[in-house]
């Protein structure tokens, strides 16, 4: 698979922001910033572990916030905007790369090649149209992440949405961050109950290609 690059169309960054100005409750771990990925290493393009993401979904998941936090919440965040550069890295990696020293963590019942035919990890990726986050809930009474039944980025079946082979407890806290997410104009995918895209997002057929890092923004 390739990048296709026509898709590439700007390094515009004035159509995005901080999101810990806009929500500054937010939990961050920018897991491409780190090596704690399902690659190893840190990702093409990540500068810096910070979250950006276009003002209308930054918007939008200030709300997400505002609810959840009377609840008791907060929201953790794994990934936003994704520059397209990291994408070229993951497709480099899932073709050209050898190394499988995070399959155990990540991956352990599939092969690299079956991450993109099963839609794991996909060749162009919303995250480079600024408005699709990975998120989770964190408990404000415990300090930790709430049990999803499997971590962010198990590339597997037990992370589908609606996967019953988790408890009746994991599967109720994926459909509280689900359906508050909807609320306010998120739409979920069918393989992982992290990732979420701004409905009405503003660059839907835009990739954006700057690096994630504050610098790069016009504030």
């Amino acid at each position: 698979m390739a990048v296709d690059y026509k898709q590439i169309v700007t390094m515009d960054s004035s159509d995005f922001v901080v999101l810990a100005d806009y929500v500054p409750g937010i939990v961050q771990e920018i897991r491409y910033y780190s090596t704690y990925n399902f690659i190893g290493d840190r990702i093409d393009g990540y500068e810096e572990p910070c979250a950006l993401l276009t003002k209308e979904a930054a918007r939008a998941l200030k709300n997400v916030s505002n609810e959840v936090y009377v609840q008791g919440y907060r929201l953790k965040i794994f990934d936003a905007y994704r520059p397209a550069r990291a994408v070229r890295h993951f497709v480099l990696w899932g073709i050209e790369d050898l190394d499988l020293r995070m399959k155990p963590y990540f991956y352990p019942d599939l092969e690299k090649q079956e991450l993109f035919a099963q839609g794991y990890i996909a060749s162009r990726s919303s995250h480079s149209r600024g408005s699709t986050v990975d998120l989770t809930l964190l408990d404000m009474r415990t300090g930790k992440e709430v049990d999803m039944g499997s971590p962010f980025d198990m590339f597997s079946e037990i992370s589908h949405p609606d996967s019953r082979d988790v408890t009746p407890q994991q599967y109720d806290n994926r459909m509280l961050l689900q359906h508050v997410m909807v609320r306010n104009g998120f739409e979920p995918i069918d393989c992982e109950w992290w990732h979420f895209t701004l409905k009405n997002e503003p660059f839907p057929e835009t990739c954006f290609d700057f690096p994630v890092s504050a610098q790069y923004l016009k504030r």
